[in-house]
């Protein structure tokens, strides 16, 4: 069934936006409103007090107030003042209301509506009411003479509509800047909205929580391990079997070159420490660039040694049923010597092959007290002899008991025979491979030298490197991460007749002292 889907995180956040900066600006707009009609108004007020204080100290006010029709002179004086002021009316009164000028000649003489007994009183009356033109600001000043005493009042008004209009000029200048910052907060959050939308691919809060605890519990319960890296390199993720694969200090080289890379790579093995890791390398790409690379890797240090281990006895098992073939050929060969009187050369011949084959058996198995090491050596002797190369064992050596573990040498013996083995192998005769293990200075010395091509490169105990169109280059990175291990060296040169001569040294630390019993008490 469809699901319902709700508003991604840019849809809400652009909406919060727009809502916010329209409340804001809403509110900017209403302040300067206001600040603007107390400015207006404020302005109107200063400008009728002027002129009504103005025309209250006009000598020809006062005297016109004395005499018997103040109408006749103040009326043109006042409309003439009104007209060139801009104001909407200019009353002239007797202290008791009476009106002497009006912009309606008809209400001239009709008692004043408003406050007057502050002016009265000596002051000045500023107030905003509703009179006989409407509703206006307007204030009342005294008209005084000689001896101070109020004869008469001014009011000077400006109707509320005038101020108004007023007002209403000056909306272009907050109209304009309240457009174009309602513009500029939209642009931003629509630029900000679209952002977020392509870096969430637009997905909803709820979703992302989904997706959020899906994954956290992928990557916990994911049996391979996972290292994300973004576009330049840096780890950004790894999960727990990561961290149980590679520790938690800093990745091996190797991963780190993996990474740097940028590469696809397919079930590469890779060393890491002690384990031999697979690895599956895909880069990341979205909307055309390059955003990160994911790597995963799989634990087949077990599955590699049980793997070497088959290897071996494989191999093992097929140079003794060649050895068991040769055998019957022979033994075929004496009984058919016997059968025709030859007995003395078939003694010889039966005889010779026993001398050989003990003869290599006494040698390995009495310079070597190790019995893994021994039997590596003669099964990697019958596997060279099935390929026509000559295995020799060095008269020199020598190995007692070690603290070395055993599976460290066997990895440093039998892998750098497989690899003479391989140099060797399609070479012209004479094909020869040599072998000297002996314990010397403190070390355990072992030198394996052919008669194949020899090693020119220097990256021959590196990850991937082989001698092999087909091999995955691990033998010879597996001796030198054993090397490494022990804090012994590799020395890789040329033989004197032609091939590779290498050396490891694998420094050995003395056993310690055996405990001794206790003597038995004497008896009498």
């Amino acid at each position: 069934m469809p699901i319902a889907r709700r508003w991604s995180i840019a849809r809400q956040l652009f909406v919060l936006q727009a809502l916010v900066v329209t409340a804001l600006v809403a509110i900017g707009t209403a302040g300067a409103v206001l600040l603007a009609r107390d400015d207006t108004e404020q302005a109107a007020t200063d400008q009728v007090t002027g002129i009504a204080q103005a025309i209250a100290h006009n000598p020809l006010v006062v005297e016109a107030v004395r005499t018997a029709d103040p109408s006749r002179v103040l009326q043109p004086y006042a409309e003439s003042v009104r007209l060139a002021t801009g104001t909407d009316f200019i009353v002239v009164m007797a202290t008791d209301r009476t009106r002497y000028t009006h912009t309606n000649p008809t209400l001239i003489g009709r008692r004043f509506i408003g406050t007057i007994q502050g002016a009265l009183d000596g002051g000045t009356v500023i107030e905003k009411s509703v009179g006989t033109l409407g509703e206006s600001v307007r204030t009342v000043v005294p008209v005084r003479d000689d001896g101070g005493r109020v004869i008469a009042l001014v009011s000077v008004g400006i109707r509320t509509h005038a101020i108004n209009q007023k007002l209403l000029s000056r909306t272009p200048a907050v109209a304009i800047p309240t457009a174009l910052a309602l513009l500029l907060a939209a642009a931003g959050s629509w630029l900000l909205s679209r952002r977020l939308r392509r870096q969430t691919h637009g997905l909803g809060p709820a979703e992302m929580t989904r997706m959020y605890e899906y994954h956290d519990a992928v990557l916990h319960s994911v049996r391979e391990g996972l290292v994300v890296a973004d576009r330049s390199g840096q780890v950004t993720l790894v999960n727990d079997e990561g961290r149980r694969l590679l520790g938690d200090g800093d990745l091996p080289p190797e991963i780190s070159e993996l990474l740097a890379s940028k590469t696809t790579v397919e079930d590469e093995p890779v060393l890491a420490g002690d384990r031999i890791l697979i690895a599956n390398q895909r880069v990341i790409h979205s909307e055309g660039q390059t955003v990160g690379t994911v790597l995963t890797l799989r634990d087949h240090t077990e599955l590699r040694a049980l793997t070497g281990e088959l290897d071996s006895v494989r191999g093992l098992t097929e140079a003794l049923r060649a050895q068991a073939h040769e055998s019957a050929n022979r033994l075929h060969a004496v009984l058919t010597m016997v059968e025709l009187g030859r007995t003395e050369e078939a003694v010889r011949l039966a005889t010779a092959e026993l001398e050989a084959a003990q003869q290599l058996t006494d040698q390995v198995v009495g310079a070597l007290s190790e019995p893994a090491l021994a039997a590596l050596l003669l099964g990697k002797s019958a596997q060279a002899a099935e390929r026509g190369v000559q295995l020799v064992v060095d008269d020199a050596s020598r190995l007692g008991s070690t603290p070395l573990p055993s599976r460290d040498l066997l990895t440093v013996v039998g892998n750098l025979v497989d690899n003479a083995l391989e140099a060797v192998a399609g070479t012209e005769p004479p094909r020869e491979v040599t072998v000297l293990v002996v314990e010397q200075d403190g070390a355990v010395l072992v030198r394996v030298g052919d008669t194949g091509p020899g090693l020119s490169s220097a990256d021959a105990f590196q990850r991937g490197w082989s001698t092999k169109a087909e091999g995955r280059g691990l033998g010879l990175a597996l001796v030198k991460q054993v090397v490494d291990r022990h804090g012994g060296s590799i020395d890789l040169a040329g033989a004197a007749g032609g091939g590779a001569l290498i050396t490891v040294r694998l420094p050995v630390r003395p056993l310690p002292p055996a405990h001794s019993l206790p003597a038995a008490p004497e008896t009498a």
